[in-house]
């Protein structure tokens, strides 16, 4: 899913908020505010919520955080959309034939149309798909496609365009080709990186996703306002094939970074949800919210995790990058700052799609760190270990967290840690462009099967990687995982990769996430599923 601006599974976990008895239900000031005002309402319904920064993107293509991706889901539509059940279900496509071998699958499309009244065909899909896969356009989620037969080449430079695996065989079938058979790939095809996009209205507007009068979408709502760092505005699309399922009126988010003032706009009856998947609630908050009955915390697939820069001395030595992930205090880290029930990761992979019952490693092992320090830095030809830099983006918990593994580093090793804080999305690009040294990042899974987490790493300059780490034998692992149909097989091959990675540590896992908010009671139907991806098609105020 995704880089996580905060932030298992043979099942997919759903929660519904029609079912859930978190929020706002003692909270006079949320039901008097938020609650009282919507019911006084005979007009719209209006969900009032937060994005805690500015989305980077509304372009499928461009895509890589959950912020951008929660809105994409809101305003876009695939061929199929994961149901209140966890599970994909036609969308765009009404009717899906899979051949024998399952490696061609023929979408045949329902009538739908674009938010301006376009008529949604094959032919976008095709666009879009091959236009992410372009070179051209940069896409760091590119990789998401290379299941498709040649993506990966065509990516890579090495085929064309036409060679993909897609084709738009008239206005209503899309035939789609895949390298090797991929058993959840109906679930890959209601990812947003699978979206269309409006072909004429992308070539014709090269900025066309980066305002909200120029934007052209074809899911549940549509963008009516985009006051850049300050609020989006999302409204019901008329034009949407499934348009009479669509409760609310309008989406109305603010952009606030602090978490403190959002759960106070929340208390004040300016917002109807404060908290994940979009936010966070403030550290201090959370074991009053805890007591009081008012937060809902749910478990997902994601991975909270510090990358090393594995090009920067002093961690491109394997074993000096073990020594600072083995002398985090993980436990204390989810007792003393994070208070949400998260379990500490000792492997990459989420417990719920686990591929080994066993940790790599043992937490807040300082003793193992030592040595293997002492060995990286024997093998460096280096007595002292210089300061070194730990980057996170603007928000509380991070902050606090990164002040608790400086604080662990120092006692652990005597080493220097200056923090460094960056507004989201400057801490993306500077990631992306290797500006780093240590940084927090995190990965929600974007479909239900491991190989979504250790593809992560496969390529040095693989889109979300970032870390500059590459193995051979760890990418021929992962190839040889896709030919294996034997689900066993594929596991343990699977784990030794998982093996191998952890042996280098280009990535330190801290914990596995949990999603913890209020909302007021007469929020109902809003879907946050296993993943940590929330949708509003079914949402409503009552």
């Amino acid at each position: 899913m995704n880089k996580s601006v905060f932030a298992a599974m043979s099942s997919i976990l759903v929660l519904s908020a029609a079912l859930a008895g978190c929020g706002g239900g003692d909270n006079k000031a949320g039901e008097q505010g938020g609650q009282a005002a919507n019911e006084e309402k005979t007009g719209p319904k209006v969900l009032r919520m937060n994005l805690h920064s500015e989305p980077p993107t509304a372009d499928p293509a461009l895509a890589e955080d959950s912020t951008s991706g929660a809105l994409l889901r809101a305003t876009f539509d695939g061929l199929t959309r994961i149901g209140e059940d966890g599970k994909p279900h036609e969308s765009v496509a009404e009717k899906i034939d899979v051949s024998e071998d399952g490696l061609t699958y023929t979408f045949h499309l329902r009538d739908s149309k674009w938010s301006n009244g376009d008529p949604v065909t094959a032919k976008d899909f095709e666009f879009a798909w091959k236009r992410a896969l372009d070179p051209k356009t940069a896409s760091n989620y590119a990789y998401q496609l290379y299941y498709l037969k040649n993506a990966e080449e065509y990516n890579l430079g090495k085929a064309k365009a036409e060679d993909v695996g897609v084709k738009a065989v008239d206005e209503k079938t899309l035939e789609v080709k895949l390298k090797n058979p991929t058993p959840f790939f109906l679930e890959l095809t209601a990812f947003y990186t699978y979206y269309p996009v409006n072909q004429k209205v992308v070539e014709s507007t090269p900025n066309w996703a980066g305002e909200a009068k120029t934007h052209v979408a074809n899911g549940p709502f549509k963008m009516e306002t985009w006051e850049h760092k300050s609020k989006v505005v999302l409204v019901k699309n008329e034009n949407y094939w499934d348009k009479d399922t669509v409760k609310l009126d309008k989406i109305d988010f603010s952009m606030v970074e602090d978490e403190n003032t959002e759960l106070s706009m929340f208390d004040n009856g300016d917002l109807d949800w404060a908290g994940a998947p979009l936010s966070a609630l403030p550290t201090d908050a959370i074991p009053a919210l805890k007591d009081s009955g008012k937060m809902q915390t749910v478990p997902i697939a994601g991975t909270y995790m510090y990358k090393f820069n594995t090009e920067k001395a002093p961690f491109n030595n394997a074993k000096i990058r073990k020594a600072f992930a083995y002398a985090i205090n993980r436990q204390t880290i989810i007792d003393n700052v994070t208070q949400a029930n998260q379990q500490p990761a000792m492997g990459i992979v989420p417990p719920t799609m686990a591929v080994t019952d066993k940790p790599y490693f043992k937490d807040n092992d300082v003793e193992a760190a030592k040595k293997l320090l002492e060995e990286g830095m024997k093998e460096e030809g280096i007595t002292k270990l210089p300061t070194l830099t730990l980057s996170y983006n603007t928000s509380e918990g991070h902050k606090k967290i990164a002040e608790a593994v400086q604080d662990q580093w120092k006692k652990a090793f005597g080493v220097d840690v200056k923090l460094e804080n960056k507004e989201w999305k400057v801490f993306l690009d500077d990631m992306h462009q290797g500006n780093f040294q240590i940084a927090r990042s995190s990965w929600t899974g974007d479909f239900n099967d491991p190989i979504n987490f250790l593809e992560l790493f496969k390529y040095k300059k693989g889109g979300n990687n970032d870390t500059n780490w590459e193995n051979p034998k760890y990418q021929e692992l992962l190839n040889k995982s896709a030919l294996e149909k034997d689900p066993e097989k594929r596991k343990q091959i699977l784990a030794e990769a998982e093996t191998l990675f952890m042996d280098e540590m280009p990535a330190a896992p801290i914990y596995f996430y949990t999603h913890s908010f209020v909302k007021n009671d007469n929020v109902k139907g809003v879907v946050v599923d296993g993943l940590g991806f929330i949708d509003w098609k079914w949402a409503d105020i009552q």
